[in-house]
């Protein structure tokens, strides 16, 4: 036989009540159901709560919370005209629900009995109101009329559709202590009430039972506190020890997260009780604890299912669950609790301390949730409700002040807005590496764990960390242990032009494949360029971006805000995903300066702006070696020669124990394309005009003509092969004398060049004469960087490049009579996004 309990989201609409009509009738449950439990309709407690505090004189803030009205006198008439209100809303959503499934005499009669019910509430209320006070007796009274509404009109919906069923008030049945609002069952007394009144029941009907209450020694309403109607019906089923307790929801079952916070959470197929009651001790809101210990003492499987996907299995829960697929079962979380902390030398080997401690905090009725002890017993942690820590410093004060007071135990200390995320799973104890993997996953997402603790038993990793980083630490470790094969990265990008509208289109071609054949998932979560930005934590829609390659503008629908770079890396950090990554697509000093912080917040940056490398050196060693020393990466491949794998290679030798001894390179993709073009046939000012309708070149030329960026991709690789030079030290061999570049625009810069296209002839035919050809090269060696024009002869790597081709020699102590070339497209929006591109998915390898 089995026992099935139904939550108010369960009952609370006539399409929920139809699906429990089917169930009931269904090949599973037909003739074999001992009793159905039932919660009030959903909303209907709160209401009821309300009601009461109203007819009480008592205020109803937003957060729930009271105090006594003070104001003017017509406020006694604007509660009763309020908590009258609740109760015609009350009456009139359970006669809708009476006149859905009942019509006739059947629904008259519904009708008269819910009236004389909620006659009975006024009643009370009204005394409440006379006396102008709410005892906790009282108000379990006021709460128990939801379930007893629920219950006894679900009985006559289940007869009229051809379900034997009768009401069930379980009051008398449920014996309990007199702690109003969280009373505690007597299993003696109950267990026995219960089999006594199911052996003399009509064995034809079904017991539509009142989840939620019981009464005391005295006859008084008792309620069962938080999940109380799963307890009366684990209660109920623990005595008549039936083979199963269905416990009906509106979830699919215990699920691996909570899906609120987690979206990729996972079903639970099977957990054992200890597993379950650990979950649900940590916040896990599908099972209370107390529900699970009737279950647990009498061996009974508990199953968690789905009234509105009855198809779907739900979660098993059992005494000893088979091993999973997993090294864990779930991971739960406490939200906001505070951490208490007392230490002192006074501690330190002696006995009895920690019984005083927790006996004089059992004395106020304060309730630990977690405990953790230094090995030195130099100071002890505990985890408390926040309304709870107040009380709890005050009962340690009281209880050592004179160790306080002599300095052998320091003031007691308590921190706030914390959360404590529990991974738990009875395969724990048969893992190495859990800890390390929780701690690795939590480290790489920048979570600080403020306390930490682990039972004996292995089965439960508790993490204290900030309430902010909540969200992120469950999916930081969730996709560690559920999702390891898939590694994702929420992805904030500044600089949407060229460079960036590319990297984007070929993020969207690619996204499919990577998820599906790499296990890769690059999520666009934020995006800026200079005039407006958007976010979508659920990953934005890139084809709703600007992209200037294919000529795409802002979508309306994704409403973009004005842009500022203060208020992007606000809000990316405000959102705190896990697996953030920040992309620089901008040539911007602003941007670049914002480096240093992000990776204090363990972000990785990913960028192809030149500004950061080739900065201050004091600026690029607190990047590089912050990268290094905490594992926050920084990458940068793109800032020197697009996507070739120049700064890999250069890294890759250092660390293998190779020694750089010269670098000779073609850096900059203009002047390759120039200079591997200027055979005579057209004049050199035409080559650079020609360049420039490439789109080789910047708007005006001069940028590339100076040489800077050059000298910039220069000065990045000295810095790699471990030469302390600033941008002032490298030398730099105009190219231009500065007539042109002094010019006023673009046009008379041409004018001014093209009087130097006899003085580059000339020079171009002297270096024929020799066999050679005209390139512009930078050169690192010997703790110097130098860039010039000089004559390369037949068979010198630099004359075999090819329109706007670079070229880097590496010449090494393994690499020294045969130097390694690296040659390729150095420069097109393509190549740099792809690079780009790549270094992403880096990250997201890193994450494995």
């Amino acid at each position: 036989m089995l026992v099935l309990k139904f939550g108010g989201s369960s009952v609370g609409s006539p399409a929920a009540v139809e699906n429990i009509i089917t169930i009931l009738n269904d090949t599973d449950h037909r003739g074999k159901v001992a009793a159905v439990v039932v919660s009030a309709f959903s909303g209907i407690t709160d209401a009821l709560i309300t009601a009461a505090r109203l007819a009480a004189g008592l205020s109803v803030g937003l957060s729930g919370s009271e105090a006594p009205n003070s104001g003017a006198s017509g406020c006694s008439t604007a509660n009763s005209r309020a908590w009258e209100a609740l109760v015609g809303d009350l009456r009139k959503r359970h006669r809708d629900m009476a006149a859905y499934f009942l019509d006739g005499e059947a629904l008259e009669t519904a009708r008269a009995e819910l009236d004389g019910t909620l006659e009975e509430l006024i009643r009370i209320l009204k005394g409440i109101e006379i006396l102008g006070e709410l005892s906790p007796s009282i108000q379990d009274r006021v709460m128990s009329f939801g379930e007893r509404l629920s219950a006894a009109l679900l009985a006559r919906i289940f007869r009229a559709r051809g379900i034997e069923a009768s009401c069930l008030d379980t009051r008398p049945l449920i014996k309990t202590d007199s702690a109003y609002g969280r009373a505690a069952f007597i299993p003696a007394e109950t267990y026995a009430n219960i089999r006594r009144f199911f052996e003399g029941a009509d064995s034809g009907a079904i017991p539509v039972c009142t989840g939620f209450i019981g009464s005391d020694a005295s006859g008084r309403t008792t309620t069962l506190g938080r999940g109380g109607s799963d307890l009366s019906a684990s209660i109920i089923a623990a005595a008549l020890e039936v083979e199963e307790l269905e416990i009906w929801t509106d979830v699919d079952g215990i699920l691996t997260a909570d899906p609120r916070l987690v979206k990729d959470s996972l079903r639970i197929e099977t957990l054992s009780y200890v597993e379950a009651m650990e979950l649900s001790h940590f916040g896990a809101k599908v099972i209370y604890p107390p529900t699970i210990r009737p279950g647990l003492e009498r061996g009974i499987p508990i199953v968690i299912r789905n009234t509105f996907n009855p198809a779907c299995p739900g979660t098993r829960i059992v005494r000893n669950a088979p091993a999973g697929n997993y090294p864990i079962r779930g991971i739960s979380s406490m939200t906001n609790i505070a951490l208490v902390r007392i230490q002192g030398s006074g501690m330190v080997g002696v006995a009895g301390f920690s019984s005083r401690l927790f006996g004089a905090l059992a004395h106020r009725g304060i309730n630990i949730i977690l405990i953790t002890q230094a090995s030195s017993e130099y100071s002890i942690c505990f985890a408390v409700l926040p309304q709870d820590s107040g009380a709890a410093l005050a009962a340690i004060k009281g209880e050592f002040g004179r160790e306080i007071a002599s300095g052998a135990i320091e003031e007691p200390l308590s921190e706030d807005d914390l959360s404590i995320i529990a991974v738990v799973g009875a395969g724990m104890k048969r893992s190495s590496g859990i800890s390390g993997k929780v701690f690795h996953a939590l480290g790489r997402n920048g979570v600080n764990i403020v306390a930490i603790a682990q039972g004996s038993s292995e089965l439960n990793i508790s993490a204290v960390v900030a309430r902010q980083d909540e969200a992120k630490a469950l999916n930081a470790i969730h996709e560690a242990f559920f999702l390891s094969t898939v590694r994702s990265v929420n992805l904030f990008l500044v600089g949407l032009g060229l460079i960036g509208g590319t990297l984007l289109d070929q993020i969207a071609r690619q996204k499919e494949i990577l998820a599906a054949e790499h296990k890769i998932r690059i999520n666009v979560a934020g995006a800026a360029n200079s005039g407006f930005m958007v976010f979508d934590g659920a990953g934005i829609d890139i084809t709703k971006l600007p992209s200037p390659p294919t000529g795409r503008t802002w979508d309306p629908s994704l409403g973009p805000e004005p842009y500022s770079l203060s208020a992007f890396i606000g809000r990316m950090k405000a959102m705190n995903l896990p697996n953030t990554a920040f992309c620089d697509c901008t040539a911007s000093d602003e941007v670049s300066a914002v480096y240093g912080d992000l990776m204090r917040s363990a972000i990785p940056i990913v960028t192809p702006n030149k500004r950061a490398n080739s900065g201050p050196l004091a600026y690029y060693r607190e990047l590089t070696e912050y990268s290094r020393e905490r594992g926050i990466p920084y990458l940068y491949e793109t800032t020197v020669c697009a996507g070739l794998p120049v700064i890999s290679t250069l890294r890759d030798l250092h660390l293998s124990g190779d020694r750089v001894h010269r670098i000779e390179a073609v850096l900059s993709g203009t002047l390759s394309f120039i200079f591997n073009n200027f055979d005579g046939s057209s004049p050199f000012s035409a080559l650079v005009r020609e360049a420039k309708a490439r789109g080789y070149t910047e708007p005006d030329p001069r940028d590339d003509l100076n040489a800077m960026d050059a000298a910039r991709k220069a000065l990045i690789l000295a810095r790699e092969c471990g030469l302390t030079l600033e941008f002032s030290a490298v030398d730099i061999e105009p190219i231009l004398p500065p007539a042109c570049f002094n010019a006023k625009d673009v046009e008379n810069f041409f004018a001014e060049l093209e009087k130097l296209d006899g003085a580059f002839e000339k020079r171009r035919n002297e270096a024929g004469r020799r066999g050679e050809a005209l390139r512009y090269v930078a050169v690192i060696e010997e703790g110097s960087a130098r860039l010039s024009l000089r004559s390369e002869p037949e068979g010198s790597p630099f004359r075999s490049l090819v329109d706007s081709d670079n070229v880097v020699v590496i010449t090494t102590s393994r690499y020294s009579k045969l130097p390694m070339v690296i040659k390729g497209p150095g420069a097109g929006a393509q190549v740099t996004a792809g690079g780009i591109f790549a270094d992403i998915v880096r990250i997201a390898r890193t994450l494995v």
